[in-house]
């Protein structure tokens, strides 16, 4: 259960990202919304964070968080936000989604 919380904590960090993307393009009430629903999910990611630290190490645990937040984000980025896929940029987000799943692999 503790990994699932996990996954949720760093799929959470990626929405609060793409709140925080979206109130920047957005102006007045709208722009408002975005933050609000932005503070939301930051609550919610480092709420289900605390929870999975019952079973897994602090380090993996946060490292796994990162990794997902981070290929979640260079996703949206590239998805939503037309931010450029390059090679080099493809290849290095290939390694953190392995070393990610490396760290669920060893980890009891």
């Amino acid at each position: 259960m503790q990994w699932l919380f996990l996954i949720l904590a760093g799929l959470a960090e990626v929405a609060f990202a793409f709140c925080l993307g979206k109130a920047k393009l957005t102006m007045g009430s709208e722009s408002v919304t975005w933050y609000a629903v932005f503070a939301v999910f930051s609550v919610l990611s480092f709420c289900l964070l605390n929870l999975s630290l019952a079973h897994i190490p602090l380090g993996t645990a946060y490292a796994v968080w990162t990794g997902i937040g981070a290929v979640g984000k260079a996703l949206l980025g590239v998805l939503v936000f037309g931010d450029p896929l390059t090679g080099p940029r493809l290849f290095f987000l290939c390694t953190l989604i392995g070393s990610v799943l490396g760290l669920k692999a060893v980890s009891h």
